[in-house]
């Protein structure tokens, strides 16, 4: 990949992810799509399958109609020992409804995934063959999702463990210009992990994956200031909500996550009019 290749790269967040579904959804609008490389985390992948298959509204529909449905997000089933977020029923019923197009085209697409027996970032390179394996891995957060997904004869957990913002990565791998969507406004910063005990009775046989999580906010942060401070060669621009934006984890409510989206699609007309001002913004 050469030294000036551009990519994408979107943060996942579960429900956050309705921010990034109004951003891409504009790009699409407007036919903006320059990227070589796009990497995607969690709900981010998720998101990033409808903007590489070209199907605008394709997530939005996902997170506002599908993942507010018990069957994915179900406190009580969790208290009796199955899934808080079941994410593969939430894949296999959207793509049921809203059947996903090729994947194939100029745009490398891989989505971010945490081996379980090393805790290290996997990035793989995502087709229509492994689409399906590998958005129920990278969304499979440890804990509220039970399983842990199986790939090639390898476990895997949601991506976000041991990278949540891949842009150190797309830089390795030769991008030179990068645009990040992140889930959260500008000036987060991740804190350490309270109650470390809770994670060490869940993980303390996965002494890898247990590290991961637990310094979990040293690598998040370290992402942050790499897009802050990127080096000399490289430019990153930054789509984030703004401070208003009140979408959590596992928001449910309808006008909060309208309001989300809708302030995904204002940003992702700023964006557009500084970065491309000769698309078309609808």
């Amino acid at each position: 990949m050469a030294d000036s290749s551009k990519a994408l790269i979107v943060e996942g967040g579960a429900m956050r992810g309705i921010f990034a579904s109004g951003v891409l959804d504009t790009f699409m609008a407007s036919g903006y799509s320059p990227f070589d490389l796009a990497i995607g985390v969690s709900a981010g992948a998720t998101n990033l399958t409808g903007y590489v298959a070209r199907q605008p509204g394709r997530s939005r529909q996902a997170i506002m109609e599908y993942a507010v449905q018990k069957d994915f997000f179900s406190p009580v089933r969790f208290f009796r020992g199955g899934h808080m977020t079941d994410v593969s029923w939430l894949w296999h019923y959207a793509q049921k409804r809203l059947p996903l197009e090729t994947l194939d085209g100029p745009m490398a697409f891989y989505a971010t995934l945490t081996h379980v027996e090393t805790g290290a970032a996997h990035y793989m390179r995502v087709s229509d063959l492994n689409v399906h394996d590998l958005m129920v891995a990278t969304c499979a957060i440890p804990y509220l999702y039970r399983d842990q997904p199986l790939i090639n004869g390898e476990y895997y957990v949601d991506g976000g463990v041991a990278d949540s913002i891949p842009v150190r990565r797309a830089y390795e791998m030769g991008a030179r210009d990068i645009t990040v969507v992140l889930s959260r406004p500008l000036g987060y910063r991740k804190k350490p992990v309270n109650q470390s005990w809770l994670l060490e009775k869940a993980f303390g046989s996965h002494a890898h994956l247990l590290n991961a999580m637990l310094f979990r906010s040293d690598d998040y942060n370290a992402s942050l200031e790499f897009i802050a401070n990127p080096p000399p060669d490289c430019r990153v621009h930054v789509i984030a909500p703004p401070p208003e934006f009140a979408v959590s984890r596992l928001t449910m409510n309808q006008q909060r996550l309208a309001d989300g989206y809708r302030m995904g699609v204002t940003e992702g007309e700023r964006y557009l009019q500084l970065h491309a001002p000769v698309a078309r913004v609808a």
